[in-house]
């Protein structure tokens, strides 16, 4: 059995395993596509990549608990890895590269570890608690530290999301219309983004413990903040049902959830 050094280490490897997987089935003529109940697409290369993961945690930690997008949880321990196979499905199978595999660890009651690698694009963030938040380009062997940007004024602000479903239409058009710029940027890119300081706030309306979990220390370690729409804590457990997700520099936070619950 391999033996690493640390968590975020064996993140890492999860993240290897996961990119040589997904990529070799990214606009493979062969792709095989089905829709869940949910009427949300699943391709082979989602069940794949989960299928595979779970085998390396289970063999690496075989006390660990394992919550994925595509199957149920793997037993309950102290510790558990969140893992989103595919996060951007929807780009994955239409050829569009804005996709990725999502890995966090939730321990001691927090989610201490987040990453995310998008192999299309090129490029994979990460944090742990404590250690910031990183990046980097998969032309090169050096990270660099992340940091959110410095914009304290939501008219000079740049806003992303993923589309325009599931949006109170009032909400959206005040948050748009008080912002400088809005770009759909989608799924984890808007909120990596924030991360790494190009985008100041994003937001969606309903999202999984998997599409979240590995954001909240990349953004947080990145001097940013995350929270419900209402300002609440986002729940860790995945028994929760489907908050709502904002993430921005820290600075805008306050105001992006008056401008959300109509305040201003």
């Amino acid at each position: 059995m391999i033996q690493f050094l640390d968590d975020l280490e064996f993140a890492h490897h999860l993240a290897d395993e996961a990119d040589a997987i997904s990529l070799k089935r990214f606009n493979a003529l062969d792709l095989v596509v089905t829709q869940k109940p949910d009427l949300t697409p699943v391709s082979d290369a989602d069940l794949a990549v989960e299928t595979q993961l779970r085998i390396l945690i289970t063999e690496a930690f075989p006390n660990d608990s394992v919550i994925g997008e595509e199957f149920a949880q793997k037993s309950s321990g102290a510790r558990t890895w969140i893992i989103d196979p595919i996060d951007g499905t929807k780009s994955f199978v239409r050829g569009v590269p804005v996709w990725a595999t999502l890995i966090a660890l939730r321990e001691g009651g927090q989610i201490t570890l987040g990453l995310v690698s998008a192999p299309a694009l090129g490029r994979r963030w990460w944090a742990s608690i404590g250690h910031g938040a990183w990046v980097r380009d998969f032309t090169s062997d050096t990270p660099r530290r992340m940091r959110v940007s410095s914009v304290h004024n939501l008219a000079n602000a740049s806003f992303s999301f993923s589309d325009q479903e599931g949006w109170d239409c009032e909400q959206f058009e005040d948050i748009r219309a008080a912002t400088w710029r809005q770009r759909a940027y989608g799924d984890f890119w808007s909120h990596t983004l924030i991360a790494e300081g190009a985008v100041d706030l994003g937001a969606e309306p309903e999202l999984a413990l998997y599409d979240y979990a590995a954001l909240v220390p990349i953004v947080t370690e990145a001097g940013g903040r995350v929270s419900q729409f209402s300002g609440d804590d986002l729940p860790i457990n995945d028994d929760e049902g489907l908050p709502s997700f904002l993430s921005t520099n820290g600075s805008l936070h306050r105001a992006c959830i008056d401008f959300l619950n109509n305040k201003t």
